[in-house]
């Protein structure tokens, strides 16, 4: 109860958890904010000091490794970089994957469309029921963190039981297809390439059920007006098996190496692969799970 008290009123008279509840009740999330023209962060999204600057400034002479998986062609030197990716850095990049560059374009476009279009379409999709295979919301954890991160969310559920194609925002229905089938297939690929890397059969992942689930989380940044007062994401670990990524050319995402933040570029083109919570504690410590 005391740490309640101390997130809902973090300055005299100010009721914070009465602010959250009035944003989240607007279901139009950070990108209604803009839309309102806002021009100072609201109090509710401000970080503490330390943890906004926690993340210094980045080292370059780190870098993640990018491995060419020759269009999921498996053999014994992209098992053995896979299996160092793993063991080391938790994170790698991926080139030469099978998909399309037009279509991670056109799958980051679509993810624009969504989160700019009319906003008496968009929250129509706003929910915090968990159990909608399609839904749309700011900062999953809202009412129990100490602060909002500047993030609105589109979350769909793409297996193992996928929702009709009516259900899915017609703004970005048809990318979302394509893209959700072409990543279901290279996930494939990378449970395999893991299950070698692990010393296993190639299909043990997938024959154990970790390839059955399957979430196309949209996350998106609105334009700040006081970037230095809050963040985008905190300092997390993704709590599932692998995260395929596809970054946009604005970057911004850093992992922790060695006690350093390391920036990842983005590669036009390429993906990155993060090791979830999940694999770590499969396998121990062959899935090295990264804090970014």
């Amino acid at each position: 109860m005391e740490e309640t008290s101390t997130i809902e009123k973090s300055h005299s008279g100010y009721d914070r958890m009465s602010e959250v509840k009035a944003f989240d009740d607007t279901k139009l999330g950070v990108q209604g904010l803009i839309e309102n023209r806002v021009t100072k962060v609201p109090p509710i999204f401000h970080c503490n000091e330390h943890e906004s600057n926690s993340s210094s400034k980045p080292k370059s002479k780190f870098s993640i490794p990018i491995i060419d998986i020759n269009s999921g062609i498996i053999g014994d030197d992209v098992v053995e970089k896979v299996k160092d990716a793993c063991e080391n850095w938790g994170f790698f990049q991926i080139i030469n994957h099978g998909i399309p560059v037009h279509v991670l374009d056109d799958m980051i476009n679509g993810t624009r469309m969504f989160h700019e279009q009319d906003p008496e379409v968009r929250k129509r999709y706003y929910t915090r029921d968990l159990s909608k295979k399609v839904l749309y919301v700011s900062n999953f954890s809202l009412f129990q963190e100490p602060y909002v991160n500047w993030r609105d969310s589109l979350g769909i559920s793409m297996a193992p039981n996928p929702p009709k194609d009516e259900e899915l925002p017609q703004v970005c229905r048809d990318i979302v297809i394509e893209y959700s089938k072409k990543v279901k297939t290279l996930a494939s690929i990378l449970l395999e390439l893991v299950s070698e890397a692990l010393g296993l059969n190639r299909n043990h992942l997938q024959e154990m059920g970790y390839g059955d689930g399957f979430v196309v989380l949209c996350h998106y940044y609105p334009v700040c007006p006081q970037p230095e007062l809050t963040m985008g994401n905190s300092k997390h670990t993704d709590n599932d098996l692998i995260t395929i990524l596809l970054q946009d050319q604005i970057g911004g995402l850093q992992i922790l190496h060695q006690n350093q933040w390391i920036d990842v570029p983005p590669i036009h083109g390429a993906l990155v692969v993060n090791i979830g919570d999940l694999l770590q504690g499969i396998c121990g410590d062959f899935g090295r799970y990264r804090w970014n």
